[in-house]
């Protein structure tokens, strides 16, 4: 490492020798901010609220700035940062193209309706010339709520219900829930308290899902209104929560991979405490959760618990047990006779090919061969920090929001969730080890994990 502090003599060549030295350490201290900010950004993919948080504080200025621009970074920490961070970070971020709709320059959103045409003339007169009480805004909502422009609309015209203090909205909500169309509207137009965009996620006393139920609850992580784990504590019934956790991928308004990836690891934080590896605790999870009126945590510790179910609480949804087994924990597979293919698979990831080109091909034949899963990439795959960045075995796609082979994307998310909890916990500091450790360590994530619970050194940075 070149030294700092030293200033060049009268004579030319020495002072040219020290600017130098001092360029090419700023460059060495430059490439290694960027290259921590991308480890901590996919780490943060797999923390916590309260751990990301802390690792974000705990990032100097430098590093800071690349992390705000990094492709990787989650919607929870965009969400965050802006929540919480300085006007830099917002600054950075709102020019950061792989933000993706959320949560700056926040398209689509209320400016792209505002350019849309007034109200029609059939609106106009259904509304009179006067400006709206909030029992007619309600009852308008409620009537032309099938998409959010209509509601845009609505809002953008004169009423006397004060978005700052919602509470007859939400009283209304309460007693039967807007439809989706109004909510997400309601979303859109911004001015709603967080714990008034929390409420109307709560649909308990509906009778159906609609069509476009799941809208809301997207449109709230991509403007940056709420994160991941706050739609797994807020929403109910909890059938929506784990129908969000494993959404279908069709055209509209729905989650990107990242997305998706980040609300099945919020899913999972909710329910690994409570049903840990048990089949019997998810089996009935899948048989209760379609008849359960609550949040999702509150229908895990009722589990938990033993809670018996009421009479009636029991059903079945196919849509929703396919969307339990998709987040269960797998069983561990019985080693076939005679796999030496799969094993030869599981020992190249540990030894990577002459050129990252090569490797690609390499790692993606194996997964269409059905020889290695995303989880077996993130165990086995050397250095740790390349396993946990899909790029670095899938090949770069050219955009950040999509992988052609999601399967094994969201396993190997779902693995480091595992791997991640089960070694560091809620601990911030084994977090902040785990990541300044992770740049420079060439072995893999269990063996990285290991040696931080262990206490032992794994890597050179003070």
């Amino acid at each position: 490492m070149y030294e700092y502090g030293r200033t060049g003599t009268s004579t030319g060549g020495t002072g040219t020798s020290a600017r130098r030295a001092r360029t090419m350490a700023t460059a060495e201290e430059d490439r290694a901010c960027r290259r921590l900010a991308w480890c901590v950004a996919h780490q943060l993919r797999h923390a916590p609220h309260h751990v990301v948080a802390d690792l974000i504080d705990r990032l100097d200025g430098p590093t800071r700035k690349y992390l705000c621009r990094d492709q990787w970074l989650p919607a929870a920490a965009v969400t965050l940062l802006l929540r919480h961070g300085t006007d830099a970070d917002r600054h950075y971020i709102a020019r950061n193209p792989h933000v993706v709709g959320r949560p700056l320059p926040g398209l689509p959103g209320p400016a792209r309706y505002a350019a849309r045409p007034g109200p029609s003339p059939e609106l106009l007169a259904e509304t009179g010339p006067g400006p709206l009480t909030p029992d007619e805004l309600i009852r308008l909502l409620r009537r032309h709520a099938r998409r959010p422009r209509i509601p845009l609309t609505l809002l953008r015209m004169p009423h006397l219900l004060d978005l700052h203090d919602p509470e007859p909205l939400l009283r209304a909500h309460a007693r039967a829930p807007l439809p989706a169309g109004a909510v997400e509207a309601l979303l859109l137009a911004g001015g709603l308290p967080r714990q008034a965009c929390r409420a109307l996620l709560d649909a308990r006393t509906g009778d159906t899902y609609g069509r476009h139920w799941y809208r809301p609850a997207v449109r709230a992580v991509r403007m940056g209104l709420l994160t991941c784990d706050e739609l797994v504590a807020y929403v109910a019934p909890a059938a929506r929560t784990l129908l969000l956790g494993h959404l279908p991928a069709t055209r509209g308004l729905r989650w990107t991979l990242p997305e998706q990836a980040e609300m099945q690891s919020a899913v999972h934080r909710a329910l690994r405490p409570a049903l840990g590896d048990d089949p019997r605790l998810w089996a009935e999870l899948g048989r209760r959760a379609p008849a359960f009126r609550g949040t999702l945590p509150e229908l895990a510790a009722a589990l938990a618990a033993g809670v018996p179910a009421a009479p009636g609480d029991v059903r079945h949804d196919p849509a929703l047990a396919r969307a339990v087994r998709h987040l269960a924990p797998d069983p561990a597979p019985a080693d076939p006779a005679g796999a030496w293919e799969r094993e030869l698979a599981l020992v190249s990831l540990a030894v990577p090919m002459d050129t990252a080109a090569e490797d690609v091909r390499w790692v993606r034949d194996c997964l269409d061969r059905g020889l290695l899963t995303g989880a077996d990439v993130i165990r086995h795959k050397v250095p740790a920090c390349w396993a946990l960045d899909e790029d670095q075995w899938l090949g770069d796609t050219g955009h950040p929001d999509r992988h052609d082979r999601p399967a094994a994307v969201l396993a190997a998310r779902a693995e480091a969730d595992r791997l991640f909890d089960a070694a560091l916990g809620d601990d911030p500091r084994a977090w902040w080890r785990a990541a300044r450790a992770l740049p420079d360590f060439a072995g893999t994530l269990p063996e990285l994990l290991a040696r931080v619970t262990d206490g032992d050194s794994v890597s050179k940075r003070p």
